[in-house]
């Protein structure tokens, strides 16, 4: 069968290598820049693709994949699939998202995909299925990138997988946890090595690296997927036991604080060092990986301020770093003035993250 799962615009390749990499499918396509990987699987893989896979958004499994850039088409599309999988009394919802120039909107498709799902049950079985905006039983996909649709089951629900209930302590912006453990995959890191974030805010990035090393499942601390319909219990995971070696900077105390709440509640502790990025020299004589997502202007208000940050912390991790270091910033210009100054190779991914365009530097 045919799925996509979402995941960062820009890293889509992480993704890929991901679901591969653990067995879970065999990919498609890449949709480079639009935030979609098109794979495929087994039915039964769906509880394992939503608990297993920690670079992803969601996971949909397709039903439809046409070309069309006008509402008939989308009914025509969406009428032709069959929906007797779902049972009478289940209520659905369409979520609908629409990327392109047309000549109608997303709330549109929405309108017009969810009448030919009711049409087309009704032509099927008889029945008119029951629509249900806020606590649907299922919720049909319909995605119109330019002019092509893609019609699925969501089969994670309207929380994505980023969505991990592990965070006790709710730092001001917090990185998003799909998108730190992409960060952690593209820098190759592995337990053997330490690995060091020197703004490690409320330790997103550490808590990612420690749940991939010990195969922790994304839905050991949440349990509203929306699989559950279709199978009832979620899989059974072994976690591995290994040494971790991980070191977080952070400026301010109440964030270290909050950090070491989560530490309890997930049991994965890294040692925490109240402290500036700019003097991490000082606190380590080398780690073998840097991961980090530095402060950006709009957080921080003034460029002087930024570069100075930025100065001292890539002058700082030049002493210290033995192998990589991945760093994502949308102060781009900034970074690069600085990175060129104190290393050699410097590669540059483009990533849309939160509304910003940012680069994804591998620096070695």
């Amino acid at each position: 069968m045919e799925f996509y799962a979402t995941c960062t615009p820009g890293l889509e390749f992480i993704s890929a290598k991901e679901i591969e990499g653990k067995g879970l499918g065999r990919l498609i396509e890449l949709r480079e820049g639009r935030g979609r990987v098109i794979f495929e699987s087994e039915y039964d893989m769906i509880p394992s693709l939503n608990c297993s896979l920690r670079s992803v958004e969601r996971i949909v499994l397709l039903l439809a994949r046409e070309r069309t850039s006008e509402l008939d088409g989308i009914y025509r599309a969406v009428k032709g699939i069959d929906f007797s999988f779902m049972r009478p009394e289940w209520s659905f919802a369409v979520r609908s998202n629409r990327l392109g120039e047309h000549d109608f909107t997303s709330v549109d498709i929405g309108r017009v995909a969810g009448q030919a799902v009711i049409d087309s049950y009704m032509e099927a079985r008889g029945v008119r299925l029951k629509v249900n905006l806020d606590s649907p039983d299922v919720i049909v996909r319909c995605d119109l990138i330019k002019d092509e649709l893609l019609v699925g089951i969501d089969m994670t629900g309207d929380e994505g997988l980023h969505k991990r209930n592990y965070r006790v302590y709710q730092h001001p912006a917090p990185l998003n946890p799909t998108l730190a453990s992409s960060l952690i995959y593209l820098s190759e890191w592995s337990h053997e090595h330490s690995l060091l974030d020197p703004f490690c805010g409320s330790g997103t990035i550490l808590f990612e690296a420690g749940m991939i090393a010990r195969g922790t499942p994304v839905c050991k601390f949440r349990r509203d997927f929306a699989f559950l319909k279709f199978f009832g219990e979620l899989p059974s995971f072994e976690e591995r036991d290994v040494e971790l070696k991980l070191y977080g900077v952070e400026k301010f105390r109440k964030h270290i604080e909050g950090a070491e709440l989560i530490a309890r509640y997930v049991g994965i502790y890294p040692e925490f060092i109240q402290g500036h990025a700019e003097r991490i020299g000082e606190y380590f004589d080398s780690v073998d990986f840097i991961v980090t997502n530095p402060p950006y202007g709009l957080r921080i208000g003034k460029k002087g301020i930024i570069e100075k940050i930025y100065a001292g912390f890539l002058r700082a991790a030049s002493s210290i770093l033995k192998r990589r270091m991945v760093v994502i910033t949308s102060e781009t210009s900034i970074f690069e003035k600085h990175a060129r100054d104190n290393f050699e190779k410097i590669e540059k991914l483009e990533v849309m993250y939160g509304g910003l365009r940012t680069g994804v530097y591998i620096v070695r």
